[in-house]
């Protein structure tokens, strides 16, 4: 068992079949077997053997997903680099999650000594675009096999993520849940629209979309990649290429919405996912009026991800009109897949109307956290899984998020821990204290925000806190705004009381 066995089937059905599109080029079923088989063959041939991780920092394009392919077809656990963190966010990325070898886009060229002197566990650097064909050699593609492939207990993948301590975790998906979770996506989308699936990859393939690509996959659908992001570039693939289903964060359907020239030219689109982070009910009731019935949203988190809930296209609306907003503000209901509970703090399943932590079961649940035991433990108290989101269900049955537990904030799409952000602040000479929260952002979601204490004596550069976390940690983690405050609020034991920092910004009092 291995996520590629979707490839592999598609490619014994229709081989000729295009999988995938990016730009002007196109590859067939068979291509992407082939080439996926031999990246994972020259793993072997290069030591790497099932267990050992390898990483992929790439933008969005055939190549760097097919080596994330190639990976977990040797049985090597994929490490998924975003690419918009800042270097040595993806430095310490591979070192904490031990990784042995590293395909990059010559792009990232320059880096490569740093994160070489980051991680010094990367045996091998492969620039994937440049010099994989010459990596590769001259062996005819076929498929490798032997001890540790295709355990269905081996891990397929390691999703980076942050801890409320601000250093990075690894969430473990094996090949089990991995590919419960394609299979999972796959039927509820055939139950939605049984065509051929026709894919738009806007959002990185290191998330989420890159699973939901292998979904449409299983299904013998072809996965458009959208290479550089852009709204007229993503208006015009849509149209273009006749797609029948993507993903979009609040942030775009915001843009696109508010074109001023936009017009409902779609006919082929039967499904918009959505999520990531909160959506303004005005902005998904105009949405609904351009492109029509065709929205899902999706609760998950990287731990389980997209089917916790959701809000079906159909339930949307109510007699041909846009759902109430009581409903539309929602996360929707329980999956089919999904056992979703609100227990309060002495681990009682708590009534509908009553707020408490959200916790499921499934299984397309993580197996843990990455050399991690102290923290999988706490998220797995009493066989569910804890969120450490706040919600309530209400007398319909519809999930409404609260609060979030660990404070975490949805800035763009991704997320984004304020612990994280507050020790590179803190490291800035003159800082004396900062706290970082989330303040609710039409374009944004969440803005990432920054207030912080100056040390006796000494002025504070807003801009160099910005420019200075942007460096760090890239540029969604960098606040949007720094404020400069005497103090920080604080509780009897010294705690920073981020509530009251929020209230405050929602009272408009500052």
């Amino acid at each position: 068992m291995r996520p590629t066995d979707v490839i592999d089937r598609a490619a014994r059905a229709h081989p000729d079949t295009v999988s995938l599109i990016c730009g002007d080029e196109r590859v067939t079923y068979q291509q992407l077997y082939d080439r996926s088989c031999r990246v994972a063959q020259a793993l072997h041939a290069h030591g790497f053997t099932p267990g050992m991780h390898g990483g992929v920092l790439a933008p969005n394009d055939i190549a760097g997903f097919v080596c994330a392919l190639g990976l977990m077809r040797a049985g090597v656990t994929w490490v998924p680099l975003n690419p918009y963190d800042a270097i040595p966010q993806v430095g310490l990325l591979l070192e904490r999650l031990d990784a042995d070898v590293l395909f990059v886009h010559s792009a990232y060229r320059e880096h490569i000594d740093e994160l070489r002197d980051a991680a010094p566990g990367v045996r091998e650097v492969i620039l994937y675009d440049t010099d994989l064909d010459d990596w590769l050699g001259d062996a005819p593609p076929e498929d490798v096999s032997g001890p540790g492939v295709g355990d269905p207990d081996a891990i397929a993948a390691i999703y980076p993520t942050s801890g409320t301590t601000g250093l990075p975790r690894g969430v473990m998906h094996d090949n089990r849940r991995f590919a419960f979770f394609i299979n999972a996506l796959a039927d509820e989308a055939k139950a939605i629209d049984d065509e051929r699936p026709v894919f738009l990859a806007a959002a990185p393939l290191t998330h989420v979309s890159g699973r939901i690509a292998l979904a449409a996959m299983q299904r013998g659908g072809t996965v458009v990649i959208l290479h550089r992001p852009g709204l007229d570039t993503l208006l015009d693939t849509l149209e273009e290429h006749e797609v029948r289903s993507t993903m979009l964060p609040p942030t775009v359907l915001y843009a696109i919405v508010d074109m001023p020239s936009i017009e409902r030219r779609f006919p082929a689109l039967r499904q918009i996912s959505y999520g990531a982070a909160p959506i303004r009910v005005e902005k998904l009731k105009q949405a609904l009026e351009l492109f029509g019935p065709v929205f899902r949203q999706g609760y998950g988190q990287t731990e389980a991800p997209m089917l916790i809930t959701a809000l079906p296209a159909d339930e949307h609306m109510v007699g041909g009109r846009p759902a109430p907003d009581q409903r539309l503000s929602s996360v929707g209901r329980p999956t089919k897949v999904a056992t979703v509970a609100i227990l309060g703090d002495d681990g009682r399943e708590l009534p509908p109307g009553e707020i408490g932590e959200i916790c499921v079961r499934g299984d397309f649940v993580m197996v843990g956290y990455y050399k991690d035991p102290d923290a999988t433990a706490d998220v797995s108290r009493g066989g569910w899984h804890h969120t450490g989101d706040v919600g309530y269900f209400d007398p319909e049955g519809y999930l409404h998020l609260v609060d979030r537990k660990k404070d975490l904030i949805i800035s763009g799409g991704f997320n984004v821990y304020p612990a994280e952000v507050e020790r590179v602040i803190a490291e800035i000479p003159g800082v004396a204290d900062v706290a970082v929260i989330g303040v609710p952002d039409a374009h944004w979601g969440e803005a990432v925000t920054a207030v912080v204490v100056a040390k006796t004596g000494e002025t504070i550069d807003v801009q160099q806190i910005i420019e200075h976390t942007k460096a760090t940690l890239g540029s969604v983690k960098a606040p949007k705004r720094v404020e400069v405050w005497p103090s920080l609020p604080r509780n009897a034991t010294g705690k920073v009381l981020k509530r009251t920092i929020r209230q405050r910004y929602e009272d408009n009092s500052l």
